[in-house]
């Protein structure tokens, strides 16, 4: 993309809705997705970070009035810079608190879609981190009436170990820092100035309570926590042309800080993933993007159950699709009909199989009864079904063209003479010898020349008859000897498509372990990946546990005991099904 287009952008009538120009360019990104967006107050310069990652001097749309220059969410996509197998996806969001739009709900909706849609979350403010900027961050303490984890309505509520497993890593970037980053006369880093500001105050009090529980819900539902401050770029006058400024004539602090910025963002951001460890892809986001703003048009909480599970449906089927398709291609390019043996014909079709099955497993996602994989597996079994019959029909076709052509050079008249049975014979176990000499007949080969002596047999009757050299025993005798050797070419077309069932068997016994492999190796990179998700929670909670007892609220890190039990009991489970667990595979 050269420059950004709107994702979510506002209608005239005051909704959201989803830009299908950038769907459309979501779902040409086949790649695992690194989603960064940023919000905060109007005119904080978030627009101008979101450059820099991409990049860019300009891009994102900068202002120097106090005007909000961005409105919805608008979108930059990237290759990323230090990963070759993944994009970054740049999310810059329309400034929280603007006084000309004065919606509160839409900054909602704005900040919960942000955190919904990224994997790294940028919160970007003015100044300080003092009590006034963590109560500023309001939205994050009502994040729970506008994004649900579980759909069900008989649910008290989600609690913040189900959020742990979605929400993305939380960064503060603190613009216009003017405080020296010491304590107790020591320094420190961004991150312990963080952490000491979202630390609980002890009381009771009305103020205390309000406080503690912005604080709480940053602890509670982001855990992974960085914080960078930056000094002021540049003097008033030089912040009006920022866009036109280069790196020369910024102060060289801010520049430095930047580029730590930026680099923290390219190596430690995660790719974008869903609960159970699936990874986001650029059409995936697009389509969970569309879930989401279509729930809240409809005035819906969003729910990331419910979006995954249509994102499934709509992920799996297309995997179906697009892995069918492949099949059907690649069967199509690397096998040319007729063959000479089945086994040609089935070694082909275990290779396009085998590929169908590694893209399906790529594309495809929870799956749980795999009932798409078994829709996919029935889709191919007919599609080779009717390549084998296509098969057979050329190979019968191109036999019988072969056996006419060599039946029509005999000389019929000399049959019709005293002598004319014997030549007969001689003529026709010449066919036979010149047919089967022949190479590319195909897997007909057998069953052509049997229905060839078949209909051939009353014709050398007919000569048989009419042979007046032969006695009425001689006759008697040639007429069994034809039998047997009817009988012969019947046992050996039997033999033959004995062996054909057989290897059709054995074709089908391939596919059937090809697919139960790659079912296995994906439920267990499945089991990997929920183990080490539960395990990054589990280790996310004991922390915050840790921290609570050293801040002195014991009671409090009480309370998370049970959370952390049924955790551990997870991360248990994960190993035990590692361990040779039953598993569901496709009969």
């Amino acid at each position: 993309m050269e420059k950004p287009v709107c994702l979510i952008e506002n209608t005239s009538a005051g909704e959201l809705q989803v830009n299908q120009e950038a769907l459309k360019i979501l779902n040409s990104i086949r790649q695992p997705v690194v989603v960064v967006s940023i919000v905060g107050m109007y005119r904080t310069g978030k627009s101008y970070l979101m450059n820099r990652l991409a990049g860019k001097q300009t891009g994102f749309s900068l202002g120097s009035t106090i005007q909000s220059e961005t409105k919805g969410i608008w979108m930059w996509c990237v290759p990323h810079p230090c990963r070759d197998d993944q994009a970054l996806v740049l999310l810059d969001t329309e400034g929280l608190g603007d006084v000309e739009k004065g919606d509160q709900a839409n900054d909602n909706w704005i900040f919960s879609l942000a955190v919904l849609l990224s994997s790294t979350f940028v919160y970007n403010s003015m100044g300080t981190i003092n009590n006034e900027a963590v109560m500023s961050l309001h939205y994050v303490t009502e994040l729970t009436e506008h994004i649900k984890v579980k759909s069900s309505e008989a649910q008290e509520g989600d609690t913040a170990d189900e959020f742990l497993h979605f929400f993305p890593t939380f960064v503060w970037a603190v613009r216009d820092f003017t405080l020296e980053l010491t304590m107790g006369g020591q320094a420190i880093t961004a991150n312990h100035y963080l952490e000491n500001s979202l630390k609980l105050v002890k009381g009771n009090s009305r103020h205390v309570v309000s406080s503690n529980g912005a604080r709480e819900c940053i602890r509670n539902y982001f855990p992974t926590r960085k914080c960078f401050v930056f000094d002021q770029p540049a003097s008033k006058e030089k912040l009006r042309i920022i866009d036109k400024l280069t790196d020369a004539d910024l102060e060289p602090a801010f520049v430095q800080q930047t580029l730590d910025f930026c680099s923290y963002i390219f190596k430690q951001s995660r790719e974008k993933t869903i609960t159970g460890g699936y990874t986001v892809t650029g059409q995936m986001l697009g389509n969970l993007a569309v879930t989401y703003v279509d729930a809240i048009r409809h005035g819906s909480v969003p729910c990331l159950e419910n979006a995954v599970e249509a994102l499934s449906q709509i992920e799996n089927s297309a995997a179906v699709e697009e892995s069918f398709a492949l099949y059907k291609r690649l069967l199509g390019e690397r096998v040319k009909l007729h063959t000479e043996t089945q086994e040609e014909l089935s070694t082909v079709q275990d290779g396009c199989l085998k590929e169908a099955l590694q893209l399906f497993m790529k594309r495809s996602f929870k799956d749980e009864d795999q009932s798409y994989q078994k829709g996919l597996m029935e889709h191919i079994r007919k599609e080779y079904d009717e390549k084998c019959r296509d098969n057979a029909a050329l190979s019968q076709s191109h036999c019988t063209a072969l056996l006419q052509q060599l039946w029509n050079k005999l000389d019929h008249n000399s049959f019709m003479r005293p002598g004319g049975y014997e030549n007969y014979r001689v003529q026709l176990d010449s066919i036979i010898q010149t047919y089967r000499a022949t190479p590319g007949k195909g897997v007909q080969a057998e069953q052509a020349l049997e229905i060839f002596m078949k209909e051939k047999n009353d014709v050398g009757l007919s000569i048989l008859n009419a042979d007046r050299n032969l006695s009425e025993q001689e006759r008697k005798l040639q007429e069994e000897k034809a039998r047997v050797e009817m009988e012969r070419f019947k046992a050996e077309v039997a033999r033959r498509e004995q062996e054909h069932t057989a290897n059709f068997l054995k074709a089908a016994e391939r596919a059937h372990r090809e697919n139960e492999k790659q079912l296995m190796q994906r439920m267990e990179k499945e089991r990997r990946a929920v183990l080490e998700q539960n395990q990054r929670v589990l280790n996310q909670r004991m922390q915050e546990q840790r921290a609570l007892i050293s801040e002195g609220f014991e009671q409090k890190s009480r309370t998370m005991e049970a959370q952390i039990q049924s955790l551990k009991q997870e991360v248990a489970a994960s190993r035990n099904r590692g361990g040779g667990g039953s598993t569901c595979v496709l009969q």
